[in-house]
């Protein structure tokens, strides 16, 4: 039994990360799509002008048709990008998915530096990845904090999305874990009374 709220965020993510791992690419594949489909017939997403996505990495949903159906409704989109000053994330505005990408400091696909850098307060919705969600919209990353103190800026519905495998009954938190309003996975959508 772990000791500490460290260790026990230590072991959920191992815990988590053997369940996904256990998650064939076509299931993966399957899961990403519903999900998609889901945000896309949300109102939620309907009424967003502004929206904060993410490259997802392998073990994440792939939202990433979101992008390109967002910027097709006319839609501002944003993705997260290191910026070395602040030893953070800000955000810059994606315009063309072809064009305006590049491989960031984490391997992680971010807007190049010419891209507009936008308000993180300015977004009406954002995507939170996460490696697990339990019911009260806790939150577990990946431990490093970035998405914390993104998110502190954020002023619009925060949407963590996730596979079912990732949802947890309970997530260890300290005072500076950032809490989301929604969670969105293939099977359900849960919203949450902050």
């Amino acid at each position: 039994m772990p000791n500490t709220i460290q260790e026990a965020k230590v072991a959920l993510r191992e815990m988590v990360r053997k369940r996904l791992a256990m998650l064939s690419r076509e299931v993966r594949a399957g899961a990403g799509a519903k999900l998609c489909d889901r945000l896309r017939e949300s109102e939620i997403w309907r009424s967003a002008k502004s929206v904060l996505l993410f490259a997802p990495l392998a073990d994440e949903p792939d939202v990433w048709p979101l992008a390109e159906a967002g910027l097709a409704a006319g839609k501002i989109i944003g993705l997260p990008r290191f910026a070395p000053p602040q030893s953070g994330y800000v955000a810059g505005r994606v315009s063309d998915l072809a064009r305006d990408l590049v491989t960031g400091k984490f391997q992680i696909r971010e807007p190049a530096a010419s891209c507009l850098e936008l308000a993180l307060a300015g977004f009406d919705l954002i995507l939170v990845p996460g490696v697990a969600f339990d019911l009260r919209g806790r939150r577990l990353g990946r431990g490093r904090g970035f998405y914390d103190r993104l998110l502190a800026e954020v002023r619009g519905v925060k949407c963590g999305v996730a596979f079912d495998e990732q949802m947890a009954i309970s997530i260890p938190a300290e005072i500076h874990d950032a809490v989301v309003n929604c969670i969105l996975t293939p099977t359900c959508w849960l919203k949450i009374a902050n």
